[in-house]
């Protein structure tokens, strides 16, 4: 479990905030609930190709807001399998959301190619957080803990969507994420199948 000195950045300020609604009617999954209507608002946006900083932000301000949910389980002491659960599918769907609606938002600028990138990164991060599923439920959290550095998780990449959309990169980014989201599928996929083999050989 982490402590409050090696918990990522964010998910100190989260727990930070949601301390007061200890004891309210808001549960976990209300956070949740709230979490995954930001992101897939900001995918929407993005699919739309209107307003890409604003679809940034809300998808910024989701990654965030996914860990005032479990933040206020743990504090609390109202954590449960489905809780978690819903809380996974969420990030499932938030991000798959996010790649789909920047190459559906892109295809006038790239043509229909945007799309199947999109599509492409979108597959690929569904199955990468299917597999981290089950590892999670053969060999425990710990098994798929993400790296950190300085305080900061892989997944905080999302808090720079917005200075890609700033700097007129989302073109190199949804690129980038056609080719390295299906490298990442693969590497995890690796990890998998050694988790596995470790496992029947001990």
């Amino acid at each position: 479990m982490s402590t409050p000195s090696n918990k990522p950045y964010d998910a100190r300020v989260a727990a930070w905030l949601v301390k007061p609604l200890i004891g309210t009617a808001v549960t976990p999954n209300h956070l949740t609930c709230v979490r995954f209507a930001v992101g897939i608002a900001g995918a929407a946006m993005f699919a739309l190709g209107e307003h890409p900083l604003a679809a940034a932000l809300l998808v910024s301000l989701s990654n965030f807001l996914d860990h005032t949910d479990g933040e206020l389980a743990r504090m609390s002491g109202t954590m449960s399998r489905f809780g978690h659960y819903f809380d996974l599918v969420s990030d499932g769907l938030v991000t798959i959301g996010m790649f789909i609606g920047i190459g559906i938002g892109l295809v006038d600028e790239l043509g229909v190619r945007a799309a199947w990138m999109g599509g492409l990164a979108g597959i690929a991060v569904a199955g990468i957080f299917h597999l981290r599923y089950l590892i999670e439920n053969r060999h425990g959290k710990t098994a798929t803990t993400q790296p950190r550095f300085a305080g900061f998780e892989a997944e905080d990449v999302l808090y720079l969507v917005p200075l890609v959309v700033l700097g007129n990169g989302l073109t190199v980014f949804l690129h980038a994420a056609a080719i390295g989201a299906p490298l990442a599928f693969l590497i995890v996929l690796a990890q998998f199948v050694a988790i596995g083999r470790r496992s029947r050989d001990a």
